[in-house]
This record gives C-alpha cells, sequence and structure tokens, in this order.
C-alpha cells in the first residue's frame, strides 16, 4: 500500500517540481517508513527496487516523455538490474534517488540509480531496459530518437556495463 501512496504522490508532486530533459538527471526526495524496513531494521534490498521504479517515473514524468510514451502505445521494462549497497538507510531518514540515462547500445537503454543521503552514496544500481510497443515488438532506436529527439549512444555506458550485460543473458 506504501508503495501506491508514493506513486500518487510522485504524479501530484511531479506537476510542480522543475522540467528535465530526458538526458538530465531527476533527483527524487524519498523517506524511509517504518514499511520499508526489514528484521534488522534498516531498508529492505527490495524496497530499494520498488523505489527505483519510482526514479525512473520522475524522470519520464518531469521530461514530459510519460505522455508521449502511452500515446505511441508503448512501455518500459526492466531486462535486468545490478546494485550495490555501501552504507544503511535507516527509519525515518531521508534520501534522494539521482536517476540518470547512460546510453544506449545496438539493443538496450542503460540507466544509473544513485541512493543519496547528506551527499553520500548509500548504493548504486544500473539497470538495462527497453521500451516494448502494446502491438508487439520493441521500440527501435530510430524510433525513440524520433520520439524524444536524440538518443544519447553508447559511450556514455561504462566497459564494465557493457560486459555484465553481456554476461546476464541467459546462455544456450
Amino acid at each position: 500500500m506504501n508503495l501506491y501512496l508514493r506513486v500518487v504522490w510522485l504524479f501530484l508532486r511531479s506537476r510542480f517540481r522543475s522540467r528535465l530533459a530526458p538526458q538530465d538527471t531527476a533527483v527524487t526526495p524519498f523517506r524511509v517508513w517504518p514499511s520499508d524496513l526489514d528484521t534488522l531494521l534498516h531498508m529492505n534490498n527490495g524496497k530499494y527496487l520498488s523505489i527505483m521504479d519510482l526514479g525512473r517515473m520522475d524522470l519520464m514524468l518531469r521530461s514530459e516523455t510519460w505522455p508521449r510514451i502511452k500515446a505511441a502505445g508503448w512501455y518500459p521494462v526492466i531486462a535486468g538490474q545490478t546494485i550495490a549497497y555501501y552504507r544503511s538507510l535507516n527509519p525515518w531518514k531521508t534520501f534522494e534517488v539521482h536517476t540518470r540515462i547512460l546510453g544506449f547500445d545496438d539493443r538496450w537503454g542503460f540507466l544509473e540509480q544513485t541512493f543519496v543521503r547528506n551527499g553520500e552514496v548509500h548504493a548504486r544500481a544500473v539497470v538495462r531496459s527497453r521500451f516494448l510497443k502494446r502491438s508487439g515488438g520493441s521500440v527501435d532506436h530510430a524510433e525513440l530518437a524520433e520520439l524524444f529527439g536524440a538518443v544519447p549512444g553508447p559511450e556514455g555506458i561504462p566497459a564494465w556495463v557493457t560486459e555484465w550485460a553481456k554476461h546476464a543473458r541467459p546462455q544456450k
């Protein structure tokens, strides 16, 4: 239930926050609620992934790409993610999720999402994603560029991310 309230709050709040370009970094504020905690009383590792969804949605809403995605009959999917945890996020503490697009290779889009509290990184994730069409199939980069303008190329994707993505595919 807590996530649904956060989604509603995100949609309402995004109307009043500064506009972004798709290549900007969205900084989305949050607080650790009791429902976010695990048995050790810090934020549950699964909750990080749910909050990352909200960070990506904030970027799409504030860059005004979400209405265009919906109108085109597309939807984003996550094909893989990796996250490293550095420090705990404890009850009632505020933090931000910084979401930015790293770039696109021939098949995937890659984003970086960083959990920051008081200037310190608490966790960092890389997400491999793509857009699918409700009518079937994937959205290719030419279609993305047509809808959003230029699509960032692979030069912003770190080499380790490219290697990770290559090994994250199922082996035949």
